[in-house]
C-alpha cells in the first residue's frame, strides 16, 4: 500500500482533487507544481517554473501545462483538464484517471477503454528541465499519442494575455523544437526521445481560470499559448519521454536521464520520509550562494524565515554543510548589525529587528549538531558586531535603550514577524519593545558572554557583564505580572500591552531564559489554554474581540487575520521546547500527540508537506503557502526532541 496514493473515486471528485497539490523542486531554483490531476488552480502552477535573472529576480512559468490526447481506433480521448467560466472544465481528462501515486515519483494512471497509460514526471535536479514519461501498459491496438504544450513565459505573480508581441515561431531542433516568446527569456527546448511528428499550429487558448486566485481576490483569467503539437505512435509496453528545459538534450540521452534520475529518488513511504524530502526542497544553490526558500509556491528568500527554519530543515536531518553555507550567504550581505530582509538582487531592505537575534539561536543549534565547531572562533566577530550594533543603534531606530532592552520603531514599518499591513498600516502594531525580541536579546547576550568567557575575551566580558542583570530585571518589571500569570506582548515607552499572544512562549523556550521555572510553567499553561490547537499556536486568544477565526477572503481580509488568530505550526517548536525544559519526560505523550497530528495532513493541501498556516478555529483548514519551511522545520525539530525524550525515558 503506497503512502501517498489516491484512487479513482477521489480523483474524479474535482472538489477533492483540485484541493490537493503536488510540489517538486530541483535545488537550482526551479519547481513544478499543480493539483494532483494536473489541472492548474493557481497562477503559480506550472510544469516548469524557473528563475530568469535576465528578466528579474523572481520565478517564471515557462511550461504551463502539457495536454495529452490518445487516438485509439480513430477515436480521440483528451487527458487534459482546464477550467473556464461558469465552472466548465474542458477537456475532462480527469474522468479517465484511475489512480495517482506520489510515493516515488508522481504517477498518474489513465484508463480509456482497453487502453491503460501512465504519466510520470521528474524534475531534473541538475538542470532547469522537466521530464515526462508516457508508457502504454495495456492496449489492444497501437495508439497515437498527441502532446500539446502550453506556454506563458511570465513572472509567477502575473498573468499572460494574448498579444502581438509574442514570438510564435518555433525553430526545429533534434526531435523537437525550441521557442522563446519574449526577449530576455531563454529558449525553451521541447523534445521527445524518439522522433515525433511535429505540427506547428500556433494558437491562444483564452480565459483559462485559476480558482484559487479567484478565491484570493486576484485576477484569475489567463490566455495560454500553444505552438503546436507532437505525435508519436506507441504499442503495448512502449514508452516515450518528453523533455522541456532551457538547454538542448541529445535525444538518445533523454530516456537514460529519466531512468537515472528515478533511481536517485527517496521514496516517501512514511511521515518522517515526507518531512525529510520536504525539508530538502527548500534549499537552493546558485554558484557560490546557498539559500533557503521560505515557502512555495510564492515566497522567495527571507532572512527571518531562514533563521527560524534553518536548524530544522538542515541540522535535524544531518545537513550541517548547508546550514553553514546559508549562514555565510547572509553574513556576506550584512549592513551593520542587520541582515537583508531578502536575498533578491535589488533588495535594499533591512527591516527585521529580530532576525539578527535569531542568528544566535541557529548558532546554538549548530553547536549541538557539530560539537567540533569552535563557534566563537568562526562567528565571534559577527556575534559581537550584532550586539554592539544594537547597543549603539542602527536603522529603523533599533537600539538598546536605557533599560538595556531592545527598542525598535520607525513610522509604520513593522519590524517583527507580525508584519502584515493593510493600507500601509501594520495590522498588529508592535512599535517599541516586543516580548520575543527581548527574550532573543537576552539569549544572545548570555550565549555570547559565555563563549567570550571560555575564550578569555576579557574586553567583551567586561563591557557586557553589567547588562545581563539589567536586561533581566528590566524585562521582568515591565513584562511580567504575577496576577495575570503571563507575559505582555510588547511595551512602548509609556504603555504595556497585555494581549495574549504566542510570542511569550519563546521567552520560556530559549536556552537562556529570564523566567523562573514557575513563571515558565504559567506561560505554558496560558498558551495551552488559549492558543494551542492541533495545527499550531493561535496568534491571538479567541477571548480577544479582535480574534479572527478563519483565514480567507481577499487580501485585505486575509491580512487582517494573518496575525489575529490564525494558527502557525512553527510556533509549536517553541511550545514543545518550553514543555521539554520544564516537564521533561512527563511531556512526552503530549509532544508525540502534537507531532503525529500532522500526519493526517500528508494527503491534504500540499501533499507530503506542511502548510504555512491554519485556521484558528476547528477544523483548522490549511491555508497560505502549501509548503512552508518553518512549518516543516518545526515538525523535524519536534521529532528530534521526541527521540531524545524516548532515550531519557528508557534510561
Amino acid at each position: 500500500m503506497s503512502y501517498l496514493k489516491f484512487d479513482k473515486s477521489q480523483l474524479i471528485n474535482l472538489e477533492y482533487a483540485l484541493n490537493r497539490e503536488l510540489l517538486r523542486t530541483n535545488r537550482k531554483g526551479s519547481y513544478a507544481c499543480s493539483s494532483i490531476i494536473d489541472c492548474n488552480t493557481r497562477k503559480y502552477h506550472g510544469l516548469l517554473v524557473t528563475e530568469v535573472p535576465e528578466v528579474d529576480d523572481g520565478k517564471h512559468v515557462l511550461l504551463n501545462n502539457l495536454d495529452a490526447t490518445i487516438v485509439h481506433k480513430d477515436m480521440e480521448f483528451n487527458l487534459g483538464i482546464h477550467k473556464y467560466a461558469g465552472g466548465v472544465y474542458q477537456p475532462k481528462g480527469h474522468k479517465y484517471v484511475q489512480d495517482f501515486d506520489a510515493e516515488d515519483i508522481p504517477v498518474l494512471t489513465y484508463n480509456i477503454g482497453d487502453v491503460v497509460i501512465t504519466k510520470e514526471k521528474i524534475l531534473d535536479n541538475e538542470h532547469d528541465r522537466i521530464l515526462i514519461r508516457y508508457e502504454v501498459v495495456e492496449t489492444s491496438a497501437p495508439i497515437k499519442l498527441r502532446l500539446r504544450p502550453f506556454l506563458t513565459f511570465r513572472n509567477v505573480h502575473s498573468l499572460a494575455k494574448a498579444n502581438m508581441y509574442a514570438n510564435t515561431k518555433a525553430e526545429m531542433v533534434r526531435n523537437g523544437i525550441r521557442i522563446k516568446l519574449y526577449e530576455g527569456y531563454p529558449f525553451l527546448y521541447l523534445q521527445v526521445n524518439s522522433e515525433p511528428e511535429y505540427i506547428h499550429v500556433p494558437d491562444w487558448y483564452y480565459n483559462v481560470e485559476y480558482a484559487e486566485e479567484q478565491k484570493r481576490g486576484y485576477e484569475y483569467k489567463e490566455d495560454l499559448f500553444t505552438p503546436g503539437f507532437f505525435e508519436v505512435r506507441l504499442r503495448k509496453n512502449e514508452s516515450i519521454v518528453f523533455a522541456a528545459g532551457v538547454d538542448e538534450m541529445k535525444p538518445t540521452g533523454i530516456k537514460h536521464r529519466f531512468t537515472s534520475l528515478r533511481k536517485t529518488r527517496t521514496p516517501r513511504v512514511s511521515f518522517e520520509n515526507c518531512l525529510i524530502n520536504s525539508a530538502q526542497q527548500f534549499i537552493e544553490r546558485h554558484h557560490k550562494t546557498t539559500s533557503l526558500v521560505a515557502g512555495f509556491p510564492w515566497y522567495g528568500s527571507n532572512a527571518r524565515q531562514t533563521m527560524i527554519a534553518l536548524p530544522g530543515v538542515t541540522l535535524s536531518i544531518g545537513d550541517v554543510d548547508s546550514c553553514k553555507k546559508i549562514l555565510n550567504t547572509f553574513i556576506r550581505r550584512m549592513n551593520g548589525p542587520l541582515f537583508p530582509t531578502s536575498l533578491a538582487y535589488n533588495s535594499e531592505r533591512y527591516d527585521q529587528m529580530d532576525t539578527p537575534l535569531w542568528f544566535f539561536n541557529v548558532l546554538q543549534e549548530l553547536e549541538k549538531a557539530d560539537p567540533r565547531i569552535d563557534i566563537y572562533e568562526k562567528y565571534g566577530a559577527v556575534m559581537k558586531k550584532i550586539l554592539n550594533g544594537y547597543r549603539d543603534g542602527t536603522m529603523h531606530n533599533i537600539k538598546m535603550n536605557d533599560y538595556a532592552l531592545v527598542y525598535g520603531g520607525d513610522g509604520d514599518i513593522p519590524l517583527t514577524w507580525m508584519d502584515a499591513k493593510v493600507k500601509e498600516k501594520p495590522v498588529t502594531p508592535r512599535k517599541g519593545m516586543p516580548v520575543e525580541v527581548q527574550a532573543l536579546w537576552f539569549n544572545a547576550l548570555q550565549y555570547t558572554y559565555n563563549k567570550a568567557k571560555e575564550k578569555k575575551d576579557a574586553r567583551f566580558t567586561e563591557d557586557w557583564f553589567y547588562y545581563l542583570d539589567v536586561v533581566k530585571s528590566s524585562f521582568l518589571s515591565r513584562f511580567w505580572d504575577d496576577e495575570k500569570g503571563y507575559l505582555a506582548d510588547y511595551a512602548s515607552t509609556k504603555e504595556v500591552y497585555w494581549n495574549v499572544t504566542p510570542n511569550q512562549i519563546i521567552a520560556a523556550a530559549l536556552p537562556y531564559s529570564m523566567l523562573s521555572d514557575e513563571q515558565s510553567e504559567q506561560v505554558i499553561k496560558t498558551v495551552k489554554k488559549q492558543l494551542l490547537t492541533s495545527r499550531g499556536l493561535r496568534t491571538l486568544s479567541p477571548a480577544n474581540p479582535e480574534y479572527q477565526p478563519q483565514y480567507e477572503g481577499n487580501q485585505y481580509e486575509r491580512d487582517r487575520a494573518f496575525h489575529k488568530g490564525t494558527a502557525w505550526p512553527w510556533l509549536l517548536e517553541y511550545y514543545v521546547k518550553a514543555n521539554y525544559k520544564i516537564y521533561g519526560v512527563k511531556a512526552l505523550d503530549e509532544i508525540m500527540e502534537i507531532y503525529h497530528a500532522f500526519e493526517e495532513d500528508m494527503n491534504d493541501y500540499g501533499i507530503g508537506t506542511i502548510a504555512e498556516i491554519y485556521d484558528g478555529d476547528p477544523p483548522h483548514y490549511p491555508r497560505g503557502a502549501i509548503s512552508q519551511a518553518s512549518s516543516v522545520a518545526a515538525l523535524l525539530q519536534i521529532r528530534m526532541m521526541i527521540q531524545e525524550l524516548l532515550v531519557l525515558k528508557q534510561n
